[in-house]
């Protein structure tokens, strides 16, 4: 199986929505939240990300290679790239905004986004899809943990702290 650039392509766009990660970080507002004993150690976050966006272009690029820009082809990937959008946003809201209550509504278009391109992708190329599955996974994970922080945290969940 050859390259082509079209795979740079993907990596690309996963790349430019990762940047939103590093635009909006975390900060000391994040780090003063109140968070729940499962709530993972903060190096992982960049480690899983990196993982799941590559296997996020990988499987693009797979239903490109098998449908191209036509059809099936095409709804398929403005399905990817619409759930792409949805995660840059995330972090813009949750981190950047300090709204969990906005960024827990946005989690679940973007989980509904993944299962949709997941189903789209699937009869195109199983192993698109199923590269997509931990992705949907994380994502869940993620909601779940979204939630929690604003349950717990409900005196923050929507004001903006003195340090924005």
């Amino acid at each position: 199986m050859t390259i082509s650039w079209s795979l740079f392509a993907f990596f690309g766009l996963c790349f430019v929505a990762a940047l939103s990660g590093s635009v909006f970080r975390p900060g000391e507002w994040y780090r003063q939240l109140n968070k729940p004993s499962w709530n993972p150690p903060d190096w992982l976050f960049p480690v899983a990300w990196t993982a799941l966006f590559a296997m996020m272009a990988i499987s693009a690029w797979l239903v490109y290679r098998q449908a191209g820009l036509q059809g099936a082809g095409l709804l398929a990937l403005s399905a990817w790239l619409a759930q792409l959008a949805l995660n840059a946003l995330w972090s813009a809201i949750f981190f950047g905004a300090r709204r969990m209550d906005l960024a827990l509504i946005e989690v679940a278009a973007l989980w509904l986004a993944i299962v949709w391109t997941i189903v789209l992708f699937w009869p195109i190329s199983t192993l698109a899809g199923a590269l997509m599955l931990p992705y949907l996974a994380w994502v869940s994970f993620a909601a779940f943990l979204n939630w929690t922080l604003l349950r717990i945290n409900r005196s923050t969940a929507t004001s903006v702290p003195n340090d924005a």
